[in-house]
């Protein structure tokens, strides 16, 4: 029997569908995932700063207030006032998008100290479990690593899987800024791991900055709840939606506090993140590799100003993911088919899904090139 052409197209889509379900169900020897509930709304402790009138001010809400217009707030402070708030609410003005960047600094400082002093006192508590103090001492040593001199932490939250980012170089004075989005299984504990170096947005950002040049300042950026393992959640949008406008409300506070548009590049599953808040990000270039897919057709339908670019490498077996997208599953469209548009970024000399910012390679120089605007 010869199937029409409209049949044989829903039937190759029911097959590619059927195939993403058994892939991520683990049965093609991947990983299995855990369900993650997403880490939404306003940073810890802003009950406190709404309620708080020691400045005889109303203090922009972190949950409505535009990035602008917090950065506004802050121009009217006196330099006293602000650290006033930096010492009452250091877990909200650490967050705070559009707050000086130097409070942010500060605030995390001041946040991760007493989330340090926490850990360790329950360490000690002899009324917790055996595991329970161990975990405890695993948070305070981790507390210790991110309080090491010189580091600067713009955005911490401890709650669920902890969030972070952190930034290489003078992000006050730079020319150039690039905002690095990770895929799955990144956390607090995972962000800057020695293991898969370049599979972690702290390695991708250093080898970034370490190529560019002393113009450039690079975030890494943990701000969303990723997908543990590549179950469900690696392949449906769920937590990409979640994770969207965190992205878009960060990136608007760089530009509100004087930073340029910065590049942004994104990596695996944070191509999906990247995908869905396109429209709102003023970003220069919007970089994807790795990537499954960023629930649109095609460039167009990112409906950004950015200059998109895509890059994946022959041995990436993100490659063998179907790209559709239905019944809630898939992430649509292969970014680096011609027919999607997006300007190719050579790879040939990347290795694997989490080579791309390794040193030496082709792409790795192309990433650079565009981070320091020097591509066309």
């Amino acid at each position: 029997m010869v199937l029409g052409s409209g049949k044989r197209r829903a039937r190759r889509t029911l097959v590619a569908a059927a195939l993403t379900t058994t892939m991520v169900a683990g049965t093609a020897g991947w990983a299995s995932g855990h369900e993650q509930r997403p880490l939404t709304g306003p940073p810890p402790g802003t009950a406190s700063w709404r309620t708080d009138d020691s400045l005889s001010v109303t203090l922009p809400d972190p949950a409505t207030a535009r990035p602008d217009q917090v950065s506004a707030f802050f121009a009217t402070l006196s330099a006293a006032d602000r650290h006033r708030l930096v010492a009452r609410h250091p877990s909200v003005v650490g967050n705070l998008d559009g707050a000086p960047i130097a409070l942010r600094y500060e605030a995390n400082m001041l946040a991760l100290r007493s989330e340090r002093a926490q850990a360790l006192a329950a360490a000690r508590d002899t009324a917790r479990s055996e595991q329970e103090r161990a975990s405890a001492r695993a948070r305070s040593e981790r507390y210790a690593e991110l309080l090491a001199p010189g580091r600067r932490i713009i955005a911490f939250d401890p709650r669920g899987r902890g969030q972070i980012a952190e930034v290489y170089g003078d992000l006050t004075a730079a020319r150039h800024v690039s905002v690095i989005v990770p895929g799955s299984d990144i956390d607090l504990d995972s962000f800057d791991r020695a293991k898969d170096v370049y599979g972690t947005p702290t390695g991708m950002a250093r080898s970034l900055y370490r190529a560019a040049d002393a113009r450039t300042a690079v975030v890494a950026w943990v701000g969303y709840t990723t997908p543990v393992g590549l179950g469900l959640d690696a392949a449906t949008g769920r937590l990409a939606e979640a994770g969207a406008p965190r992205l878009a409300r960060f990136v608007q506070g760089l530009t509100a506090v004087g930073a340029p548009e910065p590049a942004v590049f994104c990596h695996s599953y944070g191509s999906v993140v990247c995908g869905l808040a396109a429209s709102r990000l003023p970003a220069s270039d919007l970089v994807v590799f790795g990537s499954p897919g960023l629930h649109a057709d095609s460039v167009a339908d990112l409906h950004t100003h950015a200059r998109v670019w895509a890059a994946r490498d022959d041995s990436d077996w993100i490659a063998k993911v179907p790209n559709v997208e239905l019944f809630g599953l898939g992430h649509g469209a292969d970014p680096v088919s011609s027919s999607f548009g997006a300007r190719r970024v050579p790879a040939e000399r990347a290795e694997g899904h989490t080579g791309y910012f390794a040193p030496g390679t082709d792409s790795l120089r192309a990433f650079t090139d565009i981070a320091i605007g020097a591509s066309s």
